[in-house]
């Protein structure tokens, strides 16, 4: 049986799925696909946390699913531009944990975490899978991947 160390990028995947579909993503079948006949040693969601009752109760169906969900501030600058993204948190939880695994689950589209999808694969010869929606997730990290997934039904809450 896999061991498996999963990364959300839950901001990535709410602006994506939205743009590409106009609606949610399934986290229930999301985990039920990427954990079948594996063992999950770590399984983080990294979120941004505006205060509002609403992501308190999404917050609380990810750990209900078995998320453990790290949250950072939303900062709304002055000039009205916002910043929340955990880059730098997903990279160092994936170089801390990642060497422990068979395989780095990855949901995002960001372009960024292909230099990280190399060094996991290179440095410590896991298996690296990313999941993200295809118009919309970089081409450099669909190509680092050993596994790409792109998001479209069953993956999708559609109403």
């Amino acid at each position: 049986m896999q061991s498996v160390l999963i990364l959300v990028d839950v901001q990535n995947v709410y602006y994506t799925t939205r743009q590409a579909f106009g609606c949610h993503f399934d986290y229930n079948q999301f985990w039920a696909q990427a954990t079948a006949n594996r063992q999950v040693v770590n399984a983080f969601a990294y979120a941004t946390d505006g205060g509002d009752e609403k992501q308190r109760q999404f917050q609380n169906i990810l750990r209900g699913i078995g998320f453990e969900v790290k949250l950072k501030p939303y900062i709304r600058r002055a000039d009205g531009s916002a910043k929340g993204d955990w880059d730098v948190g997903i990279t160092i939880d994936a170089l801390e944990y990642g060497r422990d695994v068979d395989v780095v689950i990855l949901l995002s589209g960001d372009g960024d975490f292909a230099i990280l999808a190399h060094h996991l694969r290179d440095k410590y010869g896991v298996e690296v899978e990313v999941y993200g929606v295809a118009e919309l997730t970089a081409k450099a990290l669909v190509d680092s991947a050993n596994r790409y997934v792109a998001v479209d039904d069953p993956l999708l809450l559609r109403r």
